[in-house]
C-alpha cells in the first residue's frame, strides 16, 4: 500500500512529505510508545506508529530504516523531531486516532504486523 492511501485511510494530517507519499510502499507496521520494542521488534522498511514526540523517535526510525512516523492520539511531535524528518526526507504524519484504532484500520486494509517471535509463553 503506498503511504499516500494509508494517509486516507487513518484520516492523517501531513505534517512532513506530502511530496513522498506515492513512492513510499507501506507492507507492514509496527505500533509502541516504547523505545527498547522499537528497537527490538520493528524491521526495516515498517512504518512506525508512536505517542513519543521527542527527535529520538526519528532518529531511531532512521537507524532501523523506516520510510516514516505516524505520531497517533494526536500528539504532535516537538519541533526538532519534524525538522529532522524533513533533513532526511522522511514523512510525519499526525493521527488524532488512538494507537489501536490505527493499527487496527492498517491491519484491516492488509497491513502486516511485524511480528514477535514464538517464545513458548
Amino acid at each position: 500500500m503506498k503511504l499516500r492511501d494509508v494517509v486516507q485511510n487513518i484520516r492523517a494530517e501531513v505534517l512532513y512529505g506530502e511530496e513522498l507519499l506515492d513512492s513510499i510502499d507501506i507492507e507492514c507496521a509496527y505500533g509502541a510508545d516504547l523505545m527498547s520494542d522499537v528497537l527490538a521488534f520493528a524491521r526495516p522498511g515498517s512504518l512506525l506508529l508512536t505517542g513519543l514526540t521527542n527527535i529520538q523517535i526519528v532518529r531511531t526510525a532512521q537507524m532501523l530504516d523506516l520510510p516514516a512516523v505516524v505520531f497517533v492520539r494526536g500528539k504532535k511531535p516537538q519541533e526538532a523531531a519534524v525538522k529532522l524528518a524533513s533533513q532526511i526526507k522522511m514523512p510525519v504524519l499526525l493521527c488524532q486516532m488512538s494507537m489501536f484504532e490505527t493499527c487496527g484500520l492498517l491491519f484491516a486494509k492488509g497491513i502486516l504486523p511485524c511480528h514477535i517471535p514464538d517464545r513458548g509463553v
